[in-house]
């Protein structure tokens, strides 16, 4: 797929997102999607593509098989118990 396209603006300050761009980023008709300015651009995303990036970064300091969910259920049900 081409990484770059140019589009103009209309007069309402519309873009369109070209239909490659939003198939390859998930992003369907009413889909919310969330812009940020990046240095000297426009970032679009959505909450998803932004959580499984999270994710990903994440992974690098998990050890296999490491759940950090299992982890703080655990620790939370260590603290209530002390709690009581």
């Amino acid at each position: 797929m081409k990484q770059e396209m140019r589009q103009r603006i209309n007069q309402n300050g519309r873009v369109v997102i070209p239909s490659a761009f939003r198939k390859a980023l998930g992003i369907n008709v009413g889909d919310e999607v969330l812009l940020r300015l990046e240095n000297d651009g426009l970032r679009i995303t959505t909450q998803q593509r932004r959580i499984e990036r999270a994710q990903r970064r994440a992974r690098k300091y998990l050890k296999e098989g490491q759940s950090l969910v299992n982890e703080l259920l655990s620790e939370r049900r260590e603290a209530a118990k002390r709690e009581r």
